[in-house]
């Protein structure tokens, strides 16, 4: 009787695994298509809150690539990853700070059209990953800050849409740099509490 409640829950954690790296799959194509649609909209614009939010849909690349590999190994490694993770969207967060201060020294009106077709498709995106990684939450310090990423990228997108508005109805650059900057306050506060949880699960 012991050997076969074991037996099924190593099928269920067979078929948790199986799913979850669909997910992360699907997600990770997702992202990078459009890394490439924002940086491209972002370059065109001008925009430095479209551009703060394709940088971080390339580091969430990143983090479903890695959060791929680990599925399945030990919760040691999975934490490890997960600090790796964390230091990753600091490092994006810090590049994201460059980059709105060399806006802020380069200031121009982004183009109000090419921000919101942009901001909106990226926000139907993320929502959608949302959805997909909804059930995993809770599942283990791997996929939690996976959820982490994918939540952040959604306030993202409502950001940045804010800011194409904002943009449109004072003509000027400057709501899209204090998006850009309120973008850059989630990610840290963001990779601080995925460092911190990735922290408590290592030691």
């Amino acid at each position: 009787m012991s050997n076969s409640c074991c037996n099924k829950d190593s099928v269920d954690i067979s078929v948790l695994q199986a799913h979850q790296r669909r997910t992360l799959i699907f997600v990770l194509v997702i992202n990078a298509m459009t890394f490439f649609m924002m940086i491209a909209a972002a370059i065109s614009s001008k925009s430095s809150s479209l551009l703060s939010g394709a940088l971080d849909n390339f580091g969430d690349a990143l983090t479903y690539a890695l959060s791929f590999a680990v599925i399945g190994l030990a919760n040691t490694v999975k934490a490890k990853v997960a600090l790796f993770k964390g230091f990753l969207i600091m490092g994006t967060a810090v590049v994201i700070a460059f980059q709105i201060v060399w806006h802020l020294f380069h200031m121009e009106t982004p183009i109000f059209e090419t921000m919101s077709i942009a901001a909106i498709i990226n926000l139907a995106a993320n929502a959608f990953c949302l959805a997909l990684l909804h059930r995993y939450r809770h599942s283990d310090v791997n996929m939690s800050s996976v959820w982490e990423c994918s939540r952040n990228d959604v306030f993202e997108g409502f950001a940045v849409i804010a800011a194409a508005l904002f943009v449109w109805v004072f003509d000027s650059g400057w709501p899209d740099i204090l998006i850009a900057f309120v973008l850059l306050i989630i990610f840290l506060r963001s990779a601080t509490r995925i460092l911190l949880q990735a922290w408590q699960s290592h030691v």
